[in-house]
């Protein structure tokens, strides 16, 4: 997961100029969460779904958020939300809540009217709606279902006895998380080892392949030319991947057939087994790649040549009034503004889209330092303008 980091919050800040500081909603997905709270005071509605967390925290110091959804997290007892005064609705769908007193800590958030646990241990609890509406007085609805005022009168004259049960389904449950983090430790302690031998089972294979090289060769053999001995070599080391493909095809089939708990930790397990995967996959492929042909811009004799790589539309304006061309290229409406360079010279301008260049020569000559680049707020496509040199007479 990558961390929050400053730029990045600036360029999920596209819609408000960029402007953190004043920043009032955003989106972080598959992102670990910190200095939030610190960057961007004024945020009213923040999205974390998706993001592994474990633990509710650096979002106690943002005072206005009205809206925060955590959902599909590995979160296990609400925490650290007091300071959100102005927190009106919170989702926890589909994550491992299974401290079901731990709603007591939004007594605190009396603007909460929604609140969603859908998906969490607790919901199987019995009595769990009646002691979340008796707890939670301030509460309109819970998990998208209305608190009737019946509902609630009947709900707190049963709160003593309902809260007694939801304490022992608590401890059980309790115990329960103990042992199946054992198990977890356990079950990953024994991965660990089985990969262990499956690289020294492929390290003495690969040892058993160089004595055949040099021990096991025939006499006869010997005055073959140095073209056999290499497609001999290379067979033989094709079928050592073969032999390790195997090998990866049946971890990776015991992995997926193996029967698993959700529980948090096989959530991260499942996770950084996609992880070694994807690297182990990038690693292959990285030998194969092939260095791309640098694209030419110029000719030998150094006349710039019209380029568009990326294959975008776009149009060319004389604005004869204001004395200036207009360059409207098509870009990718939801294209992120860090991945554009523009580059604009007397005689052409070049614009860099995700690392492909397009450009385009100029009918007359302009002023680079006088031009500027801002992007269309109702299309997103990037507008150069760039005054010309000579002046209307």
């Amino acid at each position: 997961f990558l961390s929050v980091t400053e730029d990045l919050v600036r360029r999920r800040a596209e819609h408000n100029n960029c402007e953190i500081f004043s920043l009032e909603e955003i989106s972080l997905h598959q992102q670990k969460l910190e200095y939030l709270d610190k960057w961007c005071r004024d945020l009213k509605i923040l999205y974390l779904q998706n993001n592994l967390i474990q633990k509710i925290e650096n979002v106690g110091k943002l005072k206005k958020l009205e809206y925060l959804n955590v959902a599909l997290n590995n979160i296990e007892r609400i925490e650290n939300l007091e300071g959100c005064e102005e927190l009106k609705k919170l989702d926890l769908t589909a994550n491992f809540i299974g401290e079901l007193s731990s709603i007591e800590a939004l007594k605190y958030n009396i603007h909460l009217k929604e609140l969603f646990l859908v998906g969490n241990p607790c919901t199987e609890f019995e009595g769990y709606r009646q002691f979340v509406v008796a707890t939670l007085h301030q509460l309109k609805y819970l998990d998208s279902k209305e608190i009737e005022r019946s509902e609630r009168i009947q709900a707190l004259q049963n709160y003593p006895e309902v809260k007694q049960k939801i304490r022992e389904q608590e401890q059980a449950y309790l115990l329960k998380r103990a042992r199946e983090k054992e198990e977890a430790q356990r079950r990953m302690q024994e991965r660990k080892d089985k990969k262990q031998k499956q690289v020294e089972s492929r390290l003495g294979f690969d040892s058993t392949l160089t004595s055949f090289h040099w021990d096991n060769i025939p006499c006869d053999l010997c005055s073959l030319d140095s073209l056999q001995n290499k497609e001999n070599h290379e067979a033989e080391g094709d079928r050592e991947q073969e032999v390790w493909r195997t090998f990866e095809d049946d971890e990776d089939r015991r992995f997926w057939e193996e029967p698993t708990p959700y529980t948090p930790e096989s959530r991260l397990e499942t996770h950084r087994y996609i992880e070694e995967k994807r690297r182990a996959k990038d690693n292959i492929r990285e030998p194969k790649k092939r260095e791309k042909p640098l694209q030419t811009l110029a000719t030998a004799e150094g006349k710039v040549l019209n380029v568009n790589v990326p294959k975008l539309q776009f149009s060319l304006k004389d604005d004869e009034e204001n004395n200036q061309i207009i360059l409207d290229l098509a870009v990718y409406r939801h294209l992120d503004t860090s991945l554009l360079d523009v580059d604009v010279q007397p005689t052409y301008v070049r614009v860099l889209v995700k690392g492909k260049p397009f450009q385009l020569v100029l009918p007359e000559e302009v002023k680079p330092d006088s031009s500027s680049a801002k992007r269309s707020q109702t299309t997103g496509h990037l507008v150069v303008s760039m005054p010309k040199v000579c002046k209307i007479i």
